[in-house]
């Protein structure tokens, strides 16, 4: 019934996972919150839950304008449910409006494909991708994405390979000259800001570990489909595929790397997840396997909400 419900792009499923999202942001922030409430904290509060609702309206826009899927809601849908699956997704404001940007960045390097206004598309995602940065270090992996895609897209031309850099040099000058005006020191900015971590003692949770766990087995099983589905999409759209599969890998390597071991960290991965599942779950036929999928994510979110 509710593969059933998702299963055709209408308007009324993005108000049905914003409802979602609001529900689950409400229930982490009250959970998390210490601080007395005052107007600056609501208003606050209200300003990451609009980022939260922009990256699930950005996903939308590019997956359905570039065919990523086929025309229906899944791809939201999964989003909504992975976030309420891991409800610490929301909690780190920085990586929250860094994973927007992200999500801006990859918008504008699937639409290479139509090979229109190449430097423009490229300035844009390094651009995003140098605002994340300067948020969360770490999400200057993405990075890679921008040259993968050039190599993907057969972008041969020197010009646009030195374009990505003068992107990152633009966000660099203006940040530097903000911090000069405003009379910031820069090694009180930077301290921290390059920490690595590889210790997941923090991690060790009930409702991280079961989060965890059902999303990387869920990924890790639509891949399998997702990959072998990639030579049957036609030749101009495999390399979109193909960008969605490696900043699923990156996002992985952030998890491994990020010196926040909360929980966090895992906001880079869901998107290109909600991507991979939503193209696993079109093709089965089994409309039970299909609707068991989905209320396990449903009823282990319930259980981590309460947890």
């Amino acid at each position: 019934m509710i593969s059933s419900f998702f299963s055709k792009a209408k308007p009324i499923h993005l108000l049905v996972v914003s409802a979602l999202l609001l529900v689950v942001f409400t229930i982490a922030k009250l959970s998390a919150i210490t601080a007395p409430f005052s107007l600056e904290l609501l208003f606050k509060q209200m300003f990451l839950f609009g980022v939260c609702l922009a990256s699930l309206f950005v996903l939308d826009f590019f997956v359905s304008k570039n065919n990523l899927t086929k025309k229906n809601s899944y791809k939201i849908l999964m989003f909504g449910l992975f976030v309420a699956v891991l409800p610490e997704t929301l909690l780190n404001s920085k990586l929250l409006i860094a994973n927007l940007f992200i999500l801006l960045a990859l918008r504008r390097l699937i639409s290479l494909r139509s090979h229109k206004e190449i430097k423009k598309k490229l300035f844009d995602a390094a651009f995003w991708v140098s605002l994340a940065t300067l948020l969360f270090f770490w999400a200057s992996l993405f990075y890679i994405l921008i040259f993968i895609a050039l190599l993907l897209y057969s972008i041969v031309d020197i010009k646009n390979w030195v374009i990505p850099i003068l992107g990152i040099l633009c966000v660099a000058v203006i940040t530097a000259s903000y911090m000069i005006v405003m009379n910031i020191e820069f090694q009180p900015y930077l301290h921290g800001f390059f920490d690595v971590s590889f210790d997941f003692t923090p991690l060790n949770s009930k409702r991280i570990i079961i989060a965890a766990t059902l999303l990387l087995s869920y990924g890790t099983w639509a891949s399998f489909y997702y990959l072998k589905n990639i030579k049957h999409q036609l030749k101009s759209h495999r390399p979109s595929f193909i960008i969605v599969i490696i900043s699923s890998l990156i996002a992985l390597l952030i998890i491994l790397v990020s010196p926040y071991k909360d929980g966090s960290e895992f906001i880079f991965l869901l998107s290109p997840l909600a991507i991979i599942m939503s193209n696993y779950l079109q093709i089965i036929p089994e409309k039970w396997f299909k609707e068991s999928l989905i209320l396990v994510l449903i009823m282990t979110s319930i259980v981590n909400l309460v947890l």
